[in-house]
């Protein structure tokens, strides 16, 4: 069967090959065989292929943090799932490849109304938004929250569980036409960046305090978000778009002061904090309340090509059934 492997860490480009690999043997006890359908090509996934990310597992290897995918064949045991049901495969579990064989637990049967594409991007971004919001500071409905990165996957998200949680967002992007956008999916607040940003921030919560701040950039727009909190606020780093050092005033830290975190997907102590957001947002894609924009689709055999694309921005797709 056809998947895509990592050979060498470095560039991707030169990296990842489409290879033919062995069909996976029949499904053990409490195991399912999946056919993948779709998975994103992550920026998750750029950083692994780099050799920069939190796992660096031996080569050569497949790799691909999620996907979506028909169940073909349950072994002994499995009782909340049946053939025939798409569901969400486990998160890093590899899902460059047409066929795989995966644990049962904690799987569910998407609702049928859930489209593929979008199902196959629920494994990181939605728990993640969850997880941002609840995690770190005990926001009461009303609240305001500021994040960068708004037109991004978490982004949107952020937007829509803060909306179904009763929590108000102020969101930073870098285009303009973007601010109706985003204003349309519950955004309650959208400002351009520019160097007068965090004056138009402060303005647009009046005299409300800002005590959560989201930062999937890093370099200057970490110190934009610290301008932005409120004294004993909180600033979570969990991505780093512009791979750049954060950049943050020890002025805002010691004065005010406030307190740096980090969040990564990965640590095993969300792992049983994820299922319940991945529910929730499979019920919100099957609903229409959120759809993510996908820039293109690319079968696995152009992985070069979709590699290239996403380095150039925006979500990318890989049809991994062809």
């Amino acid at each position: 069967m056809h998947a895509v492997q990592l050979t060498a860490y470095g560039d991707p480009i030169e990296g990842l090959k489409y290879v033919d690999i062995p069909e996976p043997a029949a499904p053990g006890r409490n195991q399912v065989l999946i056919e993948v359908e779709f998975s994103p090509l992550n920026q998750s996934d750029l950083l692994l292929a780099r050799g920069i990310y939190g796992t660096r597992p031996a080569l050569p290897t497949v790799i691909g943090n999620e996907g979506v995918g028909r169940v073909l064949a349950v072994g002994q045991g499995v009782e909340n799932v049946e053939v025939g049901d798409r569901v969400v495969a486990p998160l890093s579990s590899f899902t460059w490849r047409e066929r795989m064989v995966i644990p049962a637990d904690g799987l569910f049967a998407l609702p049928p109304g859930a489209d593929p594409r979008q199902s196959s991007m629920l494994a990181i971004n939605p728990p993640t938004a969850a997880l941002l919001l609840s995690e770190y500071v005990n926001l009461k409905p009303g609240e305001w929250v500021v994040q960068n990165s708004a037109n991004s996957a978490v982004g949107r998200w952020v937007i829509a569980f803060a909306k179904a949680r009763g929590l108000k967002t102020i969101n930073i992007v870098r285009r303009r036409e973007l601010v109706p956008e985003l204003q349309a999916i519950g955004a309650d607040a959208v400002v351009v960046d520019s160097p007068d940003v965090s004056r138009e921030i402060k303005a647009a919560v009046s005299q409300a305090e800002l005590r959560l701040a989201l930062d999937g950039v890093s370099g200057p727009a970490t110190g934009v978000l610290a301008s932005t909190l409120s004294p004993h606020g909180t600033l979570v780093s969990y991505a780093a778009m512009s791979l750049a050092p954060m950049s943050i005033s020890p002025l805002e830290v010691i004065f005010k002061p406030l307190t740096v975190r980090g969040f990564w997907l990965g640590h095993p102590e969300y792992a049983a904090k994820s299922a319940p957001a991945v529910e929730d947002a499979a019920e919100m894609i099957a609903s229409g309340a959120v759809s993510i924009p996908v820039a293109a689709t690319y079968p696995l055999s152009s992985i070069k090509e979709a590699v290239v694309h996403a380095q150039r921005g925006g979500k990318i797709l890989l049809d991994v059934a062809g």
